[in-house]
């Protein structure tokens, strides 16, 4: 569901919640989404320090953050506290794609999951 070209928060944890074992709980105040209750994945961000933005912020395999900045900036950027770590940030408010944002979501899954529910989600040995 989209309001005025804005990914809304109730579809992001929809997305979220959709893959094995995930929950949600308060993250510095904010929604975040967990593999079996420990391992975050994607957190939510509303106006983080005054940036005037709804974000998500996802963990990404490695080089997937630089290649996706420098590709389009309009769309994802390097969040603070994480970005150092590879994460990358999406903006949910300029208009991006909701099959592109799912598809950051479940690399950001892969990319914290176990094996066995890596396996699980993409069918392969």
């Amino acid at each position: 569901m989209r309001m005025h070209g804005t990914i809304s928060v109730e579809r992001v944890r929809e997305l979220c919640l959709a893959l094995p074992e995930t929950n949600e709980r308060p993250s510095h105040g904010r929604p975040a989404f967990f593999i079996r209750g420990n391992r975050s994945f994607a957190m939510y961000m509303d106006n983080h320090h005054g940036s005037g933005h709804r974000a998500l912020w996802c963990a990404a395999p490695e080089g997937v953050q630089e290649m996706l900045v420098n590709a389009s900036p309009e769309h994802y950027f390097r969040p603070p506290y994480v970005g150092h770590r590879g994460w990358i940030g999406v903006y949910l408010d300029t208009g991006i794609d909701e099959n592109e944002v799912a598809g950051v979501i479940e690399d950001a899954y892969l990319t914290v999951a176990p094996k066995s529910l890596v396996k699980q989600v993409t069918g392969t040995n």
